[in-house]
């Protein structure tokens, strides 16, 4: 028997067990990002705490109640703070706001006060469950530090030769943070018809903190949400089972989970690296943050399909207020997302509907809440456009064969592909009877099974539709959880063998697989060497159990999961390579000439320039250059235009076609070939350009050009020009004659109004040195008899040059803007 002290003293050591592992969270986020001052860090850090942190979870246990673990209203609660935030700061930049995240303490504290308290039963977190999340966090943040730190240059030689992506969401993220409603930065300047709620929290952040928009974009606000993904998981799996044992479960499945990756080469391609360690979430933005999203979106779903007893109406308003914003943030955020969610929570209607025998009046809402969000962003965020997106069964399997030269293995390649895809499903089979009855198992399989089905009978340019399975992957990971987490204590330690023999199956499999294969039987061998490895260890490990029924089922669910596993802790053991073009498709200097137009102008001005192309000279033109307008911050008339699509349908030749305006980018061109006074005035007057980069890689730079506009910087291949308005015709006007005087074609009749005992008109010293008198000289014939003895400035010395402007311009010409810059 226990006594009471010592019960009380071994609680005391678990809550003290469970403190001592929190504090992995700051230090693996410090850790993650040494490599910046550690003022970015800590200045980012706290502005989650107290801009998304708080807030976020005062709104989140006030709206829904909570969910029965503190730790989980607090994960869940921060994702929904992002939720808000990204639905607050559009509003506040159309009334000229972009500190509106600021309001967040404010409104929550106020809705803390204004909604009527109630205190949700709790249970605590074992301490075990907290520490196990907090080694699946250590692992984020070694593969970060390691890996995914790395594989975005931000400074350094390396970081003139990025992919079109990161350019692209950085020019995205610039025009965010100065301009809303955001129009297309990189070209053309019409409307951004795509989906931009994930930069809404980076302009927020860089407006508030002051963090350099590439370090938030490319470094920490990536990492963040690689971190909330781990702790979501967690959190939902709690939610789903009931119990504290799925959180580390979870989590180490968001680490450690993946792909039926048969194929050694292809651990590095990001087709198949779906979950959240992969480049494809790193150069995406939106996708990682609709991940964070979805996550406490499916807890509401939770909450709302499954009857609480004793829930009020206004317990069920607040609910689906809480659901309401969760969905329109996810609207506004990837276009991939919203489909699969609605999927699932249609076929969960229909079976909550059939199961009843009446109308399910609770999905029914949400369900039209999921269509009104969907089509209000359709039509006044993307207007109207047409998606690209169309029907094509097998276009994904093509498009890997033809990458990896085999293209008479189509079938095989789908048919591992596939088979990888499906594979955490059968972490269903271990649900326990009585919970296969909940609406949330039909709601996540249904949604995986639209994933996988919209990644495989849909095709868009450049593989697109593989974000479909990229957000099926959360779902596949919580049905997995949700299947191990319904293990009795004593069968963890089978689940656990049972998991490293799938694992050691895939990973021979893989090693037995050639690198250099074309063929059909090539492909496959290392599938079948997997899957006759693990069929082989369930039996053996089966049979020296001598186990049940639900002991075999144990063996067979955890072997076949555990060859998913990813290969985020064998990339661990090296620092990864970026994978960087061959040449510079940012311009040498051209970085720092970027930020001097940032510095030095308005976030209304544009930039004209000679860059189209990502390779400079290339035979063919990938028009995916957007650098200058990343960098700079400032919209640029025409740079790239690879990821605009015309919603009329005249974009030729789709994506690599030549630009639609022809004329704007002839006229564009010829000031850097040929330039005269009248093409740059048409740029300044007619399309607002007042600065011109120059990339001599393109074209040397025209003789003229330095007499029509101002050289401002030059550095590297790089040259920045101003243009200045065109001086008056008549820079010195006819003095209007005195209407009480005789008016006379000379000077005025009194001569004493000229003075006598100075030898010359005052002539004050401007900035620069030169000067210049205080006043115009009348015109006409001057009198000789009423001239003064002393001696005037010439004319000659007191009138401007033809060429403007005649006097030094500062090396530091600041116009101040509207808006401060941050």
């Amino acid at each position: 028997m226990i006594r009471p002290g010592k019960r009380r003293a071994a609680g005391r050591g678990k809550r003290t067990a469970a403190l001592a592992s929190l504090p992995v969270l700051p230090l693996a986020w410090f850790v993650a990002l040494q490599d910046h001052p550690p003022w970015m860090p800590a200045v980012y850090l706290g502005y989650l705490l107290v801009v998304i942190v708080v807030p976020g979870t005062m709104f989140w246990r006030r709206l829904t109640g909570g969910v029965g673990w503190f730790s989980a209203d607090v994960v869940l609660g921060t994702a929904f703070g992002l939720a808000g935030e990204a639905v607050l700061y559009p509003l506040g930049m159309l009334f000229d706001m972009p500190f509106a995240a600021l309001l967040m303490p404010a409104l929550a504290f106020g809705m803390w006060r204004a909604l009527p308290r109630h205190k949700p039963v709790e249970r605590p977190t074992p301490w075990w469950s907290t520490a196990g999340v907090m080694v699946a966090v250590g692992v984020a943040a070694a593969w970060f530090v390691r890996v995914g730190s790395r594989l975005i240059p931000l400074d350094g030689p390396e970081a003139l030769r990025p992919n079109s992506d990161a350019p692209h969401n950085l020019a995205l993220a610039g025009e965010l943070t100065h301009h809303f409603p955001p129009r297309v930065p990189y070209a053309d300047g019409g409307w951004l018809t795509s989906h931009w709620a994930a930069y809404d929290h980076i302009a927020s952040v860089h407006w508030i903190t002051s963090v350099p928009l590439d370090v938030l974009t490319q470094r920490m606000v990536p990492f963040a949400w690689i971190l909330l993904t781990v702790l979501g998981a967690a959190a939902v799996g709690m939610v789903l089972t009931g119990r504290a044992v799925a959180a580390p479960i979870a989590a180490g499945l968001v680490v450690a989970g993946g792909d039926l990756v048969a194929w050694p080469w292809a651990v590095s391609d990001r087709v198949f690296a779906d979950g959240p360690f992969s480049l494809g979430q790193l150069t995406n933005p939106p996708q990682a943050f609709s991940t964070v999203l979805l996550l406490p979106l499916i807890a509401v779903t939770a909450l709302l399909l499954r009857r609480r007893p004793g829930t009020t109406r206004a317990e069920l308003l607040r609910l689906f207020i809480a659901a309401g914003v969760l969905v329109a943030a996810l609207a506004l955020t990837k276009a991939t997302a919203l489909p699969v969610y609605a999927t699932g929570l249609a076929v969960a209607w229909i079976y909550l509907t059939v199961r009843a025998g009446r109308l399910n009046l609770r999905a029914l809402v949400l369900g039209v809440g999921v269509a009104a969000a969907y089509a209000l962003t359709f039509f006044f965020v993307l207007r109207g456009a047409a998606s690209s997106v169309r029907f094509d069964p097998g276009a994904a399997f093509d498009s890997l064969a033809d990458r990896m030269g085999g293209g008479s293995a189509v079938a095989v390649i789908a048919a591992v592909v596939v088979v990888g895809w499906v594979m955490p499903v059968v972490g269903a089979l271990l649900i326990k009877r009585r919970f296969r009855r909940d609406p949330m198992v039909v709601f996540l399989v249904a949604g995986f099974v639209a994933a996988v089905l919209g990644a495989s009978l849909l095709a868009d340019r450049g593989d697109t539709q593989l974000f479909f399975i990229r957000t099926g992957f959360v779902f596949g990971v919580l049905l997995a959880t949700w299947g191990l987490g319904s293990l009795e204590r004593r069968q963890y330690w089978i689940a656990a063998v049972a998991l490293a023999i799938g694992v050691a199956a895939i990973y021979w499999g893989r090693y037995r697989s050639d690198r250099s294969c074309t063929s059909s039987s090539c492909f496959g061998q290392g599938l079948v060497v997997a899957l006759a490895i693990a069929a082989l260890g369930i039996g053996v490990f089966g049979l020296v159990l001598r186990g049940s029924r639900r002991t075999w089922a144990v063996i067979a669910v955890a072997v076949l999961v555990g060859t998913t596993v990813s290969p985020t802790l064998a990339s661990i053991r090296k620092f990864a390579e970026p994978p960087l073009t061959s040449y510079e498709s940012i311009a040498p200097g051209g970085i720092e000439a970027a930020r001097f137009i940032r510095r030095n102008s308005g976030q209304d001005d544009r930039i004209a320039t000679n860059v189209h192309c990502h390779q400079a000279r290339a035979s063919h033109c990938q028009a995916g250059s957007y650098w200058i307008a990343g960098y700079a911050e400032r919209r640029v008339l025409v740079e790239g235009w690879s990821y605009q699509a015309r919603v009329d349908d005249t974009y030729p030749d789709q994506a690599q076609g030549p630009y639609w305006n022809q004329e704007q980018l002839q006229l564009n061109d010829e000031v850097f070939s040929n330039p005269t006074r009248q093409l740059i005035e048409t740029l300044r007057t007619k399309y607002d350009v007042q600065w011109l980069l120059l990339d001599e890689r393109v074209s040397a730079p025209p003789t003229n050009l330095d007499k029509l506009t101002e050289l401002r910087f030059q550095l590297g291949s790089v040259r920045v020009y101003q243009i200045y308005p065109p001086p008056p015709e008549n820079p010195f006007p006819t003095q209007t004659p005195s209407p009480t005087g005789t008016p006379t074609t000379g000077l005025p009749t009194q001569t004493s109004s000229f003075p006598t005992s100075t030898p010359s008109f005052p002539t004050p010293t401007d900035s620069s040195g030169q000067t210049q008198p205080t006043q115009p000289f009348p015109t006409g014939s001057l009198p000789t008899s009423s001239l003064p003895t002393g001696t005037f400035p010439t004319q000659t010395s007191s009138l401007p040059s033809p060429t403007f402007p005649t006097s030094p311009i500062p090396t530091q010409l600041t116009t101040t803007p509207s808006l401060r810059t941050p």
